[in-house]
Order: C-alpha cells, then structure tokens, then sequence
C-alpha cells in the first residue's frame, strides 16, 4: 500500500519500553511479566501478568480519546450488559515517551474470527441488549467528559460512499470477481444521500478486533473503546450485518427496538465501509487471516 498510511505509528512502544513505563509509574505492578498482545490504527496494547491490559497511544490523535476514555469509561458501569475494560491506572506522558496511557481490567476471550453463522446468531439478543442500554446513557454527560459529537459526519451517505468507493480502488486486485461483483451491485443500488441525524452515545468502532468471544463464540467483551463518539446509532447497529446473519437480524432489531429503515441503510453501509478499513491495514501488514475476516464480513453485510 507504500508509505504514509494513516495507521502508520508516530511512536513505537515496544515490550522493553512498557515495561519501564509501568514500573517507573505503578510499581506495585514491576513484578508483573509484559506481553504485547497487538496494536490498532492508534494504540498498541499489552497484557499485565493476567488482570491488567494496557494502551499506549501510537499517534498524536489518539491522545485526546485516551484522556476522554479515563474520563468517561467508568460512567459506562451501570449501564454495560457486556464486559468491557474499565480503567484502573492513569499513566502520564514523560521524557521517554509523550503521551498518557491507560491500564484496565483485563477482559479475557477470543476474535471472533472463523466463526460459524450460528454461532454467531447465538449473540443476536445479547449483543442487540448491549448497544440499546449503551445508547441510552445521557449524551450530555458524554459531551462533558470530552466526547465528539458526530466529527465523522455519519449522516453523510454520499461523501461516505465516495471514500468507500476510493478504498475499494486500493484493494480490488484483492478482491475475487465474486466479491467485486456484489460489492458493485450494491454500490449501484445505493441511492440514498443523507439519513437524518439521531444523536446517542456510540462505542463508534464496533468490529471483530474490538470484540471479543467466549469458548462458545458469544459475545463476552467489548474492547477498544478509543472512538466513542455521539452520534447516530446506525455506527454500532452495523454489527448486526457485519457480525451477525441474515436470519440473526430480526431478533436483533426486534430487542434493540426503534430502529427504522433509514438507520439499517446507514448501518449496512457502515459494515461494508469499516471492515473495507481493516482489509486495507490488513493487506499493507500481509495479515491474510484479517483480511479474509475482513472480506468476510463484507460479504455477510451484503447478504439478505
């Protein structure tokens, strides 16, 4: 994909360096073994010994939603159905690395990646629960704890679909004839240029790298929580084309409630786009397990 992505780290944080950073600001936590588990467009992440995980920010522009995420995560409890990593230890930027991390609550499991389709309907209420008590937590209260409201311009179907439609020139020798040929069908069918805007608390990046599974492939976490953002439910309802079946969907909408069909619209087309994202990062790393994940849940978004 060549130089300058906008995944590309501003700094590295390897395993030595977390570890000094711990050490020097939590030492409760030196005798701890460090492991790095992975990393994101904007954070690479550790696990602790086997209760603690821990985010360092890779770019300028994730400072600001790690600040917010200490802020507001803890808010979240009494509203979360699903575990997700509540915030325990408040590191500061220093002369050897420049920006604040965070240390949470380990919350174990498994990507669901590979999964069958009915495991994957399995989650269809849980995870239907989860995104309607999430998007009734008060959105001032999002707002004051530093939140965006809606900086992505989610509404925006056409400027949406011109991106799309740029991302998926990057990543079309990539693509089987299959593929390219529903994708473009779709593209085609797309008429609509803007939904109205409804405004709640979003997790915002809901995927399949900020979710995790148990032993039995449902939903037990929901991870990563660095693009919460208010704005129109439609971004996290996305799961329901990306992660779940076509026969899964209706048990979904029925438990979320109150989702019309300007919203499915939207939330279809924000399944195609992100996991379009994570091919593109996918292929530049030469992660073919991610990439076929990614292609699938593109498929399974266009599928009815």
């Amino acid at each position: 994909m060549g130089a300058a992505n906008v995944w590309d780290a501003e700094w590295e944080v390897d395993e030595e360096l977390a570890r000094t950073l711990i050490d020097r600001q939590f030492p409760q936590l030196s005798a701890k073994p460090v492991k790095r588990l992975g990393w994101g467009w904007d954070n690479t992440v550790f696990l602790i010994g086997d209760e603690y995980m821990f985010r360092f920010p890779r770019r300028t522009v994730a400072v600001g939603p790690i600040r917010t995420e200490g802020k507001l995560l803890p808010k979240l409890e009494p509203y979360m159905t699903i575990p997700y990593p509540k915030p325990l230890f408040y590191g500061e930027a220093s002369d050897e690395y420049p920006a604040p991390f965070l240390g949470y609550a380990y919350v174990p499991g498994d990507f669901p990646i590979g999964l069958t389709e009915e495991r994957r309907a399995l989650s269809a209420e849980k995870l239907a629960a989860f995104l309607r008590r999430l998007h009734e937590f008060p959105v001032q209260t999002a707002l004051e704890c530093g939140v965006q409201q809606d900086h992505r311009n989610l509404t925006d179907i056409a400027a949406r679909k011109v991106k799309l439609e740029g991302f998926l020139s990057k990543v079309a020798e990539h693509l089987s004839l299959e593929e390219s040929g529903v994708i473009e069908a779709y593209m085609s069918r797309l008429q609509t240029d803007r939904v109205e805007a409804v405004n709640v608390l979003l997790h915002g990046d809901l995927h399949f790298k900020n979710m995790l599974v148990d032993e039995n492939g449902i939903v037990s976490g929901i991870i990563d929580w660095g693009d919460l953002n208010v704005g129109h439910p439609a971004c996290d309802l996305s799961a329901a084309y990306s992660f779940l079946p076509p026969d899964a969907r209706g048990v979904f909408f029925e438990t979320y409630g109150g989702a019309n069909e300007e919203t499915k619209l939207l939330a279809r087309l924000i399944a195609v786009y992100i996991p379009v994202l994570i091919l593109m990062q996918a292929i530049d790393d030469g992660n073919e397990a991610i990439a076929a994940e990614a292609k699938s849940n593109i498929m399974r978004a266009l599928t009815d």
